[in-house]
């Protein structure tokens, strides 16, 4: 797996290399303008051209107020927005051209490519100082003409960079997004670094996409978005590979962490670590649900393979859920002409060192569906914090009555409030909890933890549990090779239930 270290070392004697020989082309001596109606997409492009022909170096936007269309990066260019420079979308979709087809396939393909700053097959951008993107969201519209809806429909991105190679982004706040904010598709050798994401002006508003990119480091950033906040994607054949994620801040009203939903050249070797999960600062309208849907999610649904994932010190106050992970059937291609995907798989995941606390009654879950399991999940020092104050009825009390939902939209409120409180794992194989600590901040009378058609399952060194009732610690329907320890203080004789149905 890269580390990194490595990633760093590499990108950093390439941008060195780059400075040494820059030279820099201002755009105001191309002809741009501050402030007003100007649009500065021409005199903007002309600087890009300029420093391209020169063999690179550095586009500086000074500070002010630029109005833009489209601005297609060139290799060995890095777009330098200094302290008090704000790069301003236009609101007029017509300087938003769509663009050619990239030759990389994508579910995306029928939305069209716009972005404010565009890129394809590039090699060696970069974006960087400490100025703003402002996408002027809340006044992008749909593309009139567009016969497709949601994520579809043409409204620009700020970033979008398809199958570009050598990649930094450091040091500039982005802000409203007319739908993705920064989108990477198929990408390599890319570093994300101290940048500041603040997005709630539309639908669809994720901070970051990573889309089938391999070698890719995303660190010490700070998202708050009304949809996804950090999103792994695979829309098209390639994996999203050798992905660090590192030292963030993440607000979301939907997921703030994610892989999926779309998985079809799936994931492997993903290292996420050290980041806190918390509400958004927004107070304005959302198109989620106040404090998030969910800290961490993991997701295949349309075919693709999930394995070597590793998430280790997280930080979670207040989502709806803390933890899902989610092997469906969806089976969405991710072009027409595509074969049907077949089931995929979800394996090898280890997730330590997480507290949520003050998260509501979505309980965290790990589950497939019928004929399919989830593999090889290692949980340890897990702590699951929820609000309670349940009473019977306001839950699911029936394992049988929790939907399979083979070929919905995975997301945990699809269910409501499950028959557990901390965790309910359904077709599973071989799953190692140790270190686990579950409380509710009110009462909450669901069984802690059920486990539904589950083969392999231990849990070890769980922590005081705040309940005083006579139901078992642990239920389970259809397990096998079931290895259960006694929670500390548990006073009920019978803490575990082993059924068959």
């Amino acid at each position: 797996m890269i580390t990194l270290r490595r990633l760093l070392c590499f990108l950093g004697v390439c941008f060195i290399t780059k400075a040494a020989l820059a030279k820099d082309f201002l755009i105001t001596d191309f002809g741009a303008r501050s402030g007003g109606d100007f649009v500065n997409t021409a005199a903007i492009s002309e600087a890009i051209h300029a420093c391209h022909q020169n063999g690179g170096g550095r586009v500086i936007i000074p500070p002010g107020i630029f109005k833009s269309g489209t601005l297609v990066m060139r290799d060995h260019v890095e777009l330098h927005l200094e302290a008090g420079a704000t790069l301003l979308a236009s609101t007029d979709l017509k300087d938003f051209p769509r663009q050619q087809r990239p030759a990389y396939r994508s579910q995306k393909d029928p939305g069209g490519w716009r972005a404010l700053i565009y890129a394809n097959e590039a090699s060696d951008i970069a974006i960087t100082g400490r100025g703003v993107i402002d996408g002027n969201g809340a006044q992008q519209k749909p593309d009139p003409d567009s016969k497709f809806k949601s994520d579809l429909d043409g409204r620009p991105r700020n970033i979008l960079f398809i199958s570009c190679r050598y990649i930094k982004v450091e040091g500039i706040r982005m802000l409203n997004s007319g739908i993705w904010n920064q989108h990477y598709l198929n990408c390599e050798d890319v570093l994300v670094n101290q940048v500041n994401v603040y997005n709630h002006a539309n639908r669809n508003n994720d901070g970051i996409d990573i889309d089938g990119c391999r070698r890719f480091t995303l660190s010490n950033s700070v998202f708050d978005t009304d949809d996804d906040a950090i999103v792994l994607k695979s829309t098209g054949s390639a994996a999203c590979e050798d992905v660090v994620i590192t030292n963030c801040i993440v607000s979301s009203f939907c997921n703030a962490i994610k892989a999926g939903t779309e998985s079809t050249g799936g994931f492997r070797n993903i290292a996420i670590s050290n980041c806190i999960i918390k509400p958004s600062l927004h107070n304005g309208p959302i198109f989620g649900m106040p404090g998030g849907i969910a800290g961490l999610s993991l997701e295949i649904v349309d075919g693709g393979a999930m394995e070597g994932i590793s998430i280790d010190n997280i930080a979670i106050e207040g989502t709806q859920c803390p933890l899902y992970i989610r092997l469906g059937n969806r089976a969405r291609k991710h072009m027409a002409e595509a074969p049907q995907p077949p089931v995929g798989s979800l394996r090898n995941i280890v997730i330590s060192n997480v507290v949520a606390y003050h998260t509501g009654n979505y309980s965290s879950s790990i589950t497939a569906i019928p004929g399919h399991y989830v593999e090889n999940v290692s949980l340890s020092n897990i702590q699951f914090h929820n609000r309670g104050a349940l009473k019977p009825g306001d839950f699911i009390n029936d394992v049988s009555k929790v939907q399979e939902d083979e070929k919905g939209y995975p997301q945990p409120t699809i269910w409501g409030a499950l028959p557990s409180s901390g965790l309910f794992i359904r077709h599973a194989k071989n799953i190692q909890i140790n270190g686990l600590q579950l409380r509710s901040e009110q009462p909450d009378p669901r069984i802690p933890v059920i486990a539904v058609d589950v083969q392999g399952i231990q849990i070890r060194n769980t922590g005081k549990i705040n309940r005083e009732d006579s139901l078992p610690f642990f239920r389970g329907y259809n397990v096998t090779d079931a290895d259960i320890e006694r929670p500390l203080g548990w006073r009920v004789n019978r803490f575990t239930d082993i059924k068959s149905r």
